[in-house]
């Protein structure tokens, strides 16, 4: 009697999970259903743009020059001809050079959501790379069921000014601080050298100091946050465009290194930084 208690048991048990699958299966069946009928309502182009992959160049390639380029080493000539290898086909984009005396501004955008710089600084005097800066952003509005890809990239390496490395600070936080805040002035600074012929390289400008500056509020308010700068998995910070950002910074000697990324790609912030930087 007591061994078909037990099966009885057991075939309610497995009933009572068929019936669930079953229940799981027509959610499912029912959500699918209703994203190909809200999908057959919406536009091709829509469908298209928003739902496949991403189509070339890629981070990679427009990040070449970036890479490169090589501070207190590559000349004018070199970083003219490292933008130049960025691929540009496929994408319809306009591509545009700015120059000024010191500053070479390479920038471009795709279908107005998507939109990259790539930017370096000379020495007036030695006439060579002094600081570099590459920024792509990829603002792509959330879809139903698909996770979203909006995301920001900034990367920048420089020669620091004497002034900021050899004043007397507090503590270490302080410095790091101060340091990032002079990051802040000298991107200010060469996007404006370009900038007034360059709608792009602007927005590119507005958009990176937006996310300094909430790094900075952040630093000004819990100055011992400054110390997870130097750690692999930086810090991380609210932002109001793109909910969150990570932000990592490494000074040696006299160069200092800043790599942000914000939005979707915060999650693998600590897998990209072993990505290879040489190309």
């Amino acid at each position: 009697m007591q061994n078909q208690n037990t099966k009885t048991k057991n075939l309610k048990r497995k009933a009572e999970n068929y019936g669930l699958k079953l229940k799981t299966l027509e959610f499912y069946t029912m959500v699918l259903c209703f994203s190909l009928l809200l999908f057959s309502f919406l536009p091709g182009c829509f469908v298209v743009e928003y739902l496949s992959p991403e189509e070339p160049p890629y981070k990679e390639q427009l990040s070449e020059s970036y890479y490169r380029t090589k501070l207190k080493q590559s000349s004018s000539a070199d970083v003219l001809a490292a933008i130049g290898r960025a691929p540009a086909a496929g994408w319809g984009e306009t591509q545009l050079l700015s120059q000024s005396k010191s500053v070479i501004a390479s920038s471009g955008q795709r279908k107005g959501h998507k939109i990259w710089l790539n930017m370096v600084a000379f020495d007036e005097n030695e006439l060579t790379a002094r600081r570099k800066y590459f920024f792509l952003v990829d603002e792509r509005p959330k879809v139903l069921f698909v996770e979203p890809r909006e995301n920001l990239i900034f990367d920048c390496e420089m020669v620091l000014e004497s002034d900021v490395l050899n004043e007397p600070y507090a503590n270490d936080n302080a410095k790091r601080i101060a340091v990032l805040r002079r990051v802040l002035v000298n991107v200010r600074r060469d996007v404006d050298e370009v900038a007034g012929d360059n709608k792009t390289v602007g927005i590119c400008g507005m958009l990176i100091n937006q996310a300094l500056e909430t790094v900075l509020v952040r630093l000004d308010s819990s100055p011992v946050s400054a110390l997870k700068l130097g750690e692999s998995e930086g810090l991380q910070f609210s932002h109001i465009s793109f909910d969150k950002g990570k932000i990592r910074m490494a000074l040696e000697d006299d160069i200092v290194t800043v790599r942000m990324r914000l939005g979707s790609l915060v999650y693998k912030f600590e897998e990209q930084q072993q990505e290879q930087q040489g190309i």
